[in-house]
């Protein structure tokens, strides 16, 4: 799996939306599905 590197700005930011005990890469994921459904949306609103 690949590294990233973060700003502790981001780091703070990705705290404050973290629920209880989950992990940065169950976050990521969910944040990755909104943009992917809120992009297909946006793609089919053209239709």
């Amino acid at each position: 799996m690949p590294s990233v590197e973060l700003e502790q700005e981001t780091i703070d930011r990705l705290d404050n939306l973290r629920v209880e005990d989950e992990s940065y890469d169950e976050l990521i994921n969910e944040l990755i599905s909104i943009y992917e459904a809120s992009e297909r949306t946006l793609f089919h609103a053209g239709d």
